[in-house]
């Protein structure tokens, strides 16, 4: 489903809700709660943010600061230590 789409069905279902004044407290009380958990996200980053953190990575690697592994073994010595 798109943005469009899910939009159109969000207003839709609105629309239905918008004659009963507790279901729209509900609907408010429950986006309230969803927008604050958003915003306390630490692992929530904007675009910009992302393709940042990307460049960044690029470089270290270009730079030889990478960490490589030959062997599962390695790797997975690597992921228990951190």
């Amino acid at each position: 489903m798109t943005t469009l789409q899910l939009n159109a069905d969000i207003y839709q279902h609105l629309l239905m809700l918008s004659e009963d004044e507790s279901m729209l407290k509900r609907v408010a009380k429950y986006l309230r709660r969803l927008t604050t958990e958003m915003a306390n996200d630490p692992t929530r980053m904007t675009k910009e943010e992302y393709f940042a953190r990307l460049d960044e990575a690029e470089r270290e690697i270009a730079e030889g600061k990478g960490t490589t592994f030959t062997n599962k073994a390695d790797m997975n010595a690597w992921l228990n230590a951190l």
